[in-house]
């Protein structure tokens, strides 16, 4: 497939021709599922749950105006963010469980999304934010096209784990102006340990090289907000469970040193981390300077540092 997001300036037509052309590949990939690397090969057209226990059609936790996002993501008026119900992965950490793992949602029509999303842009928000939208890509995509001929103009962000199908976001390229991925693990064990998944490094790795040959550095306009490209988050672990030296040396080599990085250290015992012998205990302040070191000495430097835990 060309990179037609080489051209930062796609209009909604040429997206909505775009999407329409791809939406049978789009399904496809749901029948057997392959949406994700987990490749559950369900049927979701006849109703048959995976992993993620999500039908065809969306399910949501809640649409509002977000402030708590990067700065160039929320900016002056919010972040347009929809949190999308449900996960494909399974982090025994996770900080926003009763939504990703305990699934707590709505279920609603694609025509109902579009209207979300258009009622978001209506109250100001920079950009139309999903999160966690892996597992219901083909019903986000769906919704897009409705929402982009009703007038939908704002940038689209994708914010994801990070686990993704490289012939999914394939089906993105054109459509998602800001990709802003999890790079949770520098290791596989710990992935598989932590979070029930096989080779996340391997596919989070091929994933990251992609959104960045679709859409390159993050690129802000003169007001600070995000336009255009990759912004990567990195969430500390106690322990050195992320392996953080590994996930920069490969963003520094392989991707681009200047590449923006959310380092976060936000991370506190949820879920059923409090089971975890490391996971028990925030992350110290030794622990997020080391990762801060870590990331400067690989030459990255764009992006944001929470001040904190400087």
């Amino acid at each position: 497939m060309p990179n037609l997001g080489s051209d930062a300036n796609l209009n909604v037509n040429t997206k909505v021709k775009l999407m329409e052309e791809r939406l049978q590949q789009a399904l496809d990939l749901t029948q057997p599922c392959r949406l994700c690397p987990r490749e559950c090969d369900v049927n979701r057209l006849d109703g048959e749950l995976g992993t993620c226990k999500t039908g065809i059609e969306p399910v949501y936790s809640s649409a509002n105006l977000h402030f708590g996002e990067e700065p160039p993501i929320s900016g002056f008026n919010g972040s347009g963010t929809i949190f999308m119900t449900g996960c494909n992965l399974n982090c025994m950490f996770c900080q926003n469980y009763p939504i990703s793992q305990l699934r707590h949602g709505n279920p609603i029509t694609v025509e109902v999304l579009a209207a979300l999303m258009l009622d978001l842009q209506g109250r100001g928000a920079h950009n139309i934010n999903f999160v966690t939208p892996t597992h219901q890509a083909y019903a986000i995509y769906r919704a897009l096209i409705l929402a982009f001929k009703k007038g939908l103009d704002v940038p689209i962000v994708y914010n994801c784990g990070g686990y993704e199908s490289l012939e999914m976001l394939k089906l993105w390229d054109g459509i998602i102006d800001v990709y802003m991925p999890d790079a949770k693990y520098g290791r596989d064990e710990e992935a598989g340990k932590l979070s029930n998944i096989d080779e996340y490094s391997v596919h989070n790795r091929k994933a990251l090289k992609e959104m960045q040959r679709q859409v390159g550095v993050l690129q802000l306009a003169d007001s600070g907000i995000a336009q255009r490209g990759l912004l990567i988050r990195h969430l500390v672990l106690p322990g050195e469970l992320s392996g953080s030296d590994e996930v920069f040396r490969f963003i520094a080599e392989e991707i681009s040193v200047d590449t923006y990085i959310s380092l976060m250290s936000q991370y506190f015992p949820a879920y059923n981390a409090v089971t975890h012998k490391l996971l028990q205990r925030p992350v110290s302040r030794e622990e997020y300077r080391t990762a801060v070191k870590t990331m400067k000495g690989f030459g990255l430097s764009n992006g944001w540092i929470q001040s904190d835990k400087k």
